[in-house]
This record gives C-alpha cells, sequence and structure tokens, in this order.
C-alpha cells in the first residue's frame, strides 16, 4: 500500500500523519500555520476534515460538548469550518510546498466529491463514518487507499467496514473516542490484533494528548500513527486536551525515529562484549593485595581487596585465589597476577 511517495507497512517507516482536524477554528490563515508547524515537525501528512453542513447534517444536531461561545448550534459551528474548494485547493498545494501528504477526512457524498476535484493520495475515515458503508462503497470507487480508524466499532461493524473498502488497499487504525484518552482506555493490544484479523497495514489513532502513546505505538511496530496538533495548549478548540503541541510532535517524530532504527539494527551480545575488551579492562574490579605481605602468606578474604583497573586478576576469582599461599612480596595495593602465587 502505498500513500503519495510513502509505502505503508511493516518494512517501512512509521507514517506519522499531523491531525489538524478544527484546529484552525475555521481560520484559513491559521489552517496554513498548521502546515507548516507540521513539516517543521518531520511528520509525513497533514490531515484535515471537510465538513460540509448541509450536506452532513441538520440544524438539529446537537453538541457533544458545547464548547462554543461563537456557534449558536453545531450546524453553525460547521458552516463556520467551512472552506471554499479553492481554498482546500490551496491547502493542498501548500503541502506539496512543504512535502506533506494532503488528506482530509469527507464526512458527507459530496465531501469526497469536493476532495476527488481537489486530489488526495488517499482517504482518512473517521470514527463516526465507519458504519456509513454508502460512503465507503464510494471512497473505494475512487481506487484510493483508505485509512479507517475504529473508535466507535465492534469487531462485527470492523469485518464489515474492511470488507467494503477492500483488504488490499486500507489501513485499519485502533482509536478510542475519548477526549482525552486515558493510558487505560488506549488498547495497544488491539494494535496487533488488527494485523492478525485483516492482515493489512495497522496503527493507532491517538487522542491521549500525550506522546507516550505514540512512542508506545511505535515500539509495538504501527505503520500509520495519527496524532492531533495542537499550536498551543491555550488555543481555542474542541480537541485541544487530546492534543500535542506542534514542538511535542517534533519529539514524537524523533522518537519514532530513533526507535526505529533501533528496532532495525539487533545486535550481538557477545560480540558487543567482546568489543568492549579495552572498557572492561578500564572499569573492571581486579585483586588487589589489601595490606603488605610476604611471601607464604595464605590469602583470606582479609587479605585481598577488590579495585580498579581490571587488568590483574579478576575478582570474579576470588573464591578461586583465597587459600593459596604468596612467592613473593608483595606491597598494598598492589594488583595480584598469577605469577604471585603458588
Amino acid at each position: 500500500m502505498k500513500i503519495g511517495a510513502h509505502a505503508i507497512g511493516p518494512e517501512a517507516p512509521c507514517f506519522v500523519v499531523a491531525e489538524v482536524a478544527q484546529a484552525h477554528d475555521g481560520s484559513l490563515g491559521t489552517a496554513h500555520a498548521y502546515i507548516d508547524a507540521a513539516a517543521r515537525s518531520g511528520a509525513n501528512a497533514v490531515k484535515f476534515q471537510t465538513h460540509l453542513a448541509a450536506a452532513e447534517s441538520t440544524p438539529g444536531e446537537p453538541f457533544r460538548v458545547k464548547f462554543s461561545k461563537q456557534d449558536a448550534s453545531r450546524y453553525e459551528y460547521w458552516q463556520r469550518m467551512e472552506f471554499t474548494e479553492a481554498q482546500w485547493a490551496g491547502l493542498r498545494e501548500h503541502c506539496a510546498e512543504k512535502g506533506l501528504e494532503f488528506l482530509s477526512s469527507p464526512f458527507s457524498m459530496q465531501a469526497v466529491e469536493l476532495l476527488t476535484r481537489v486530489g488526495v493520495p488517499a482517504w482518512k475515515v473517521g470514527a463516526g463514518e465507519v458504519n456509513n458503508l454508502p460512503m465507503l462503497e464510494k471512497l473505494r470507487a475512487t481506487g484510493k487507499p483508505v485509512i479507517l480508524s475504529s473508535g466507535m466499532s465492534a469487531w462485527s461493524e470492523m469485518d464489515a467496514a474492511v470488507e467494503t473498502v477492500g483488504k488490499g488497499n486500507c489501513a485499519v487504525l485502533q482509536c478510542t473516542t475519548s477526549y482525552p484518552c486515558p493510558p487505560e482506555k488506549l488498547g495497544l493490544n488491539v494494535i496487533a490484533q488488527l494485523r492478525t484479523r485483516y492482515g493489512t497495514p495497522v496503527g493507532l489513532s491517538d487522542h491521549s494528548g500525550t506522546i507516550y502513546a505514540g512512542l508506545a505505538a511505535a515500539a509495538l511496530g504501527c505503520d500509520v500513527l495519527e496524532v492531533h496538533i495542537v499550536l498551543s495548549r491555550e488555543s481555542f478548540g474542541p480537541d485541544v486536551t487530546s492534543s500535542v503541541t506542534s514542538a511535542e510532535l517534533k519529539q514524537l517524530v524523533d522518537g519514532i525515529r530513533f526507535i526505529e532504527k533501533a528496532n532495525a539494527n539487533p545486535v550481538d551480545k557477545d560480540a558487543i562484549a567482546e568489543s568492549m575488551g579495552d572498557l572492561k579492562r578500564m572499569f573492571g574490579k581486579s585483586l588487589v593485595a589489601a595490606r603488605a605481605m610476604q611471601p607464604g602468606t595464605k590469602l583470606s578474604e582479609a587479605d585481598v581487596a577488590l579495585k580498579k583497573p581490571g587488568t590483574g586478576i579478576p575478582a570474579a576469582k576470588l573464591k578461586d585465589t583465597l587459600g593459596r599461599k604468596l612467592k613473593r612480596a608483595v606491597a598494598a595495593d598492589a594488583l595480584l597476577s598469577e605469577d604471585d602465587l603458588e
């Protein structure tokens, strides 16, 4: 599976998606600022959400949480989040200039058509749209890859969604629709279950508001990581508490690449130890005369100290050395050698 220039799967680097969602709060300028921030952070893609109020909602749609003092209804909020087709095209072009893939989740058939004209390399289906099988069929017909988020779906619903879009051209993300998501609800164990069940690229759509979940998912070998981004924790919007800042996203991406490099380079423990011979001799402990002693002295524990450097008889041979006699006189703090002993 490929998204633009990026291969997606176990043999490829984790595909990191900076999810802007509604963090732009309807400001086109702010939306462009998020593209710049995501590029600086090292993400592979920026994802928006394409809402067309009249196409996806009724005026009576309730707020999940009444966060806005500006919008009298959820419907009005969606209207304020809308961009024109030309504005969406401008965002896509900006992403291309920054080397980012442009993604946006559609929430209606009309949004699918708009984004098809604008141009997206893949589709991301939000948790609330997984059961919208007619829309999934429309997405499959475009031939573009589909990323499914499993946030509100049982296995049977995910099975139907994966079958609809086709296993051969989709990725499935573990997701818990909780904002912010506490660690006990992340479901990191589900990532491996998704891979076993569907045989597709898998990953995590994270709403924890931390970098920890993404790092853990990377260590578990996730292929796609989607994380909400916000320019500041003092920003306005419903997803601020479940987002990472752009600075934290940079830390997260750097951490993921660090983990990937480590996992791609397994080490031979014995070979590593052999290569550290000089350090072992420098930092290791040797058997040392605890006091000045004459020839014929039978060594006891009180006669032998364990001190650096490790260039004499190794400390591990203490028991084998006790009870042996000195062949010659030794000074205090002298490293003992086999030539000193009978």
